[in-house]
């Protein structure tokens, strides 16, 4: 999956349920089912001028609530953080014995399930 996929993906996990219905079912299976405009109307029973319309209208809502909110953007943010912690964490634990390298190794542990 390219990195707009992804973006795509992402908007519509994050603020998926402030679209319509149809908003929602049209850009879930254009960008997430990778199916075309012709499929979906096919599909959905409306046009495929309806179904572009719909995908135009909840791609602006999604990324004018990311621009308002920046969920995704901090939710990245964090992940990099965490991950990088998680590196520096079991770099230590590499480095140390006993009850600090119990503790690193801990450390690692929480980290790995905040990013689960």
């Amino acid at each position: 999956m390219n990195d707009g996929r992804l973006m795509q993906s992402m908007l519509l996990d994050f603020y998926g349920e402030l679209l319509t219905e149809k908003q929602r079912e049209c850009y879930d299976l254009h960008y997430n089912e990778d199916l075309s405009l012709s499929e979906i109307a096919e599909q959905s029973g409306i046009s495929r001028q309806g179904v572009w319309d719909n995908i135009r209208r909840a791609e602006a809502a999604l990324k004018e609530m990311e621009e308002k909110t920046g969920l995704i953007r901090r939710f990245t943010e964090t992940r990099r953080g965490l991950e990088t912690l998680r590196g520096l964490m079991a770099e230590i634990g590499g480095l140390t014995e006993g009850r600090a390298k119990e503790l690193a190794q801990r450390a690692v542990e929480t980290v790995e399930t905040l990013l689960e």
